[in-house]
């Protein structure tokens, strides 16, 4: 009954931590928003499942990071560096995007674009190295049912919401004329380019340390 108990417990973390991290404002959010917005919906899912392809590779590194704490500024602070310039490249690229055409079958590499993003956003390194791995390792520590649980209701909640606001936008996307719509991407544009900003200041205040 305990283990059971226990299995609920880190089940319902995983969930509301997932959940969290997927409404929460941030690169991945606005890349969900302007792919759907550019490219439908699907596009915009694309992107939200993105840390499906990603988290292994981050989870990885946050617990080699974690064990090499003399390693750990410098290479935060890369990875931010770069999260900033690519961030900063999808926020021209967003701020360039011209009139919506019913039915574009542009290329949008969304999957790619998001993986990408995800990679290089400091942000689910610092969350697996302060939050996520040590509940991973208590959960383990329970069963592992506890554990499977956990990274279930996680990444569930986390792409799920993410899909849930995908499918939301393309739904009001025929309600969207050609000129709000452009002011929305603009807007979008110069979000993705304020997070391009936090991203190279936390890159140079990680190396300077």
């Amino acid at each position: 009954m305990n283990e059971t108990l226990e299995i609920i417990k880190f089940a319902s973390l995983g969930g509301f931590l997932g959940l969290t991290a997927g409404i929460s404002p941030g690169p991945l959010l606005t890349l969900v928003i302007s792919e759907t917005l550019k490219h439908g919906r699907i596009e915009g899912i694309k992107v939200a499942v993105s840390p499906l392809f990603t988290d292994v590779l981050i989870v990885a590194a946050s617990v080699f990071i974690f064990k090499g704490l003399s390693l750990f500024s410098a290479m935060l602070g890369f990875i931010s560096l770069l999260g900033g310039l690519f961030i900063a490249y999808l926020g021209w690229e967003t701020i360039s995007t011209k009139a919506l055409v019913a039915g574009q079958s542009v290329s949008a590499n969304s999957l790619r674009k998001g993986i990408l993003a995800n990679l290089l956003n400091p942000h689910p390194y610092i969350f697996w190295i302060t939050v996520g791995a040590p509940l991973a390792i208590k959960a383990y520590q329970t069963s592992i049912f506890a554990i499977i649980g956990y990274f279930l209701a996680f990444y569930f909640c986390l792409t799920g919401s993410k899909i849930l606001i995908a499918h939301l936008v393309s739904k009001s996307k025929s309600f969207i004329s050609n000129s709000v719509y452009i002011w929305i991407m603009r807007v979008i544009g110069i979000s993705l380019f304020v997070f391009s900003g936090f991203f190279i200041y936390e890159g140079v205040k990680f190396i300077s340390k």
